[in-house]
């Protein structure tokens, strides 16, 4: 059953690209006990590592959310901003958030915009452009932004705490893509280190990943395999076609086979499946037409090792309030876990092309 007390943790704490340190943090608490060794290189990531020897089994989770950085400060007291990973603009206006100064005090406000009163009824039902956008904090003139401690260059978050729906086992957070990942990496980790494995186990949390796979890019190891733990879009939500829906909530940990930055090699995509049956792990087998994750590091930077993408749908990623079913959370960890014993006894060589 989903530890969702760590979930909630995972999920509530803030770290957009490039600000990852309260997530740094976390994983450092939760994994520190039960590894070897933990360091955080000067990339930023954090590396905790169980066992010596074996095959290098790597399970990564990029620890960055998308948001929003401060661009400037405006006479009456506004803050332009630019957007650090990818927003739907439809998705802003009005949202609370917080705007985080560099001695770590949490300023609240929300994302403003002109009236739709005071616009041009051609604009109304246009999807507003970045610069078309502000925080507004509550302030009326620069000198009092400044006296607040924010400056250009502040981290902005969505302001967000997770919780229940009535429903059970579905849960609303921001930030799933991806610390519904960095949980199953954690979650996993942990069952893991209590067993012994004739393999080197590394748990990586990456960072940078929503502005271009930059953490899993500095990696300054290369495993012999990888698995990526990731919050990818689900496609069950009103709207969308029912003909090949591959991302379901409650349907199980998607396994995914393709998108444009990666191709799981086969034998990996085989692996997966089989011990999913085995183990009667629901599962959704996927491909994609869109999309990237730090899997598309394997190619150059970690000399093509294989590496397969594992994910928990999650319903609105990239906006301030996600959706999941915990139930595709546990799918996720057991399939991980299988997938690394399986690894850490047979070794690699049965992955490698013929």
């Amino acid at each position: 059953m989903a530890d969702t007390d760590l979930l909630g943790r995972c999920s509530d704490v803030c770290g957009v690209s490039g600000f990852e340190g309260e997530v740094r943090a976390l994983v450092r608490a939760e994994l520190e006990g039960c590894c070897d060794a933990v360091r955080c290189p000067v990339s930023g990531n954090v590396i905790c590592r169980k066992g010596s020897g074996g095959p290098g089994v790597a399970l990564l989770a990029h620890m960055d959310e998308v948001g929003f950085m401060v661009q400037g400060i405006t006479a009456d007291g506004f803050l332009l901003m630019v957007p650090l990973g990818g927003w739907w603009n439809h998705t802003l206006p009005s949202q609370r958030v917080v705007v985080h100064t560099r001695a770590g005090r949490r300023i609240p406000g929300q994302v403003g915009t002109k009236p739709p009163h005071l616009l041009p009824e051609s604009q109304r039902k246009q999807v507003l452009p970045n610069e078309a956008l502000f925080v507004d904090v509550g302030a009326s003139c620069e000198e009092e932004v400044l006296s607040l401690g924010i400056r250009v260059g502040c981290a902005v978050t969505p302001d967000v705490q997770m919780q229940p729906l009535a429903v059970p086992h579905r849960w609303m957070g921001k930030a799933f893509d991806n610390r519904a990942g960095l949980y199953c990496m954690i979650e996993a980790m942990k069952q893991l280190c209590a067993e012994t494995l004739p393999a080197t186990l590394y748990a990586v949390g990456s960072v940078q990943e929503e502005v271009g796979t930059r953490g899993a890019r500095a990696l300054d190891f290369v495993p012999d395999v990888a698995i990526v733990l990731e919050g990818p879009p689900a496609d069950d939500t009103y709207g969308q076609s029912s003909v090949c829906r591959q991302g379901v909530l409650g349907k199980g940990v998607q396994v995914r086979l393709y998108d444009p930055t990666h191709i799981t090699p086969p034998a990996l995509v085989d692996m997966a499946l089989e011990l999913a049956a085995a183990h009667r792990i629901p599962c959704q087998p996927t491909v994609r037409r869109s999309g990237g994750t730090d899997a598309a590091a394997s190619y150059p930077h970690w000399h093509g090792c294989p590496a397969i993408v594992l994910g928990v749908p999650t319903r609105y990623i990239h906006s301030h309030n996600g959706i999941l079913d915990d139930r595709d959370l546990d799918a996720c960890v057991s399939l991980c876990c299988a997938l690394v014993r399986r690894l850490a006894q047979q070794g690699v060589s049965a992955l490698l092309p013929g």
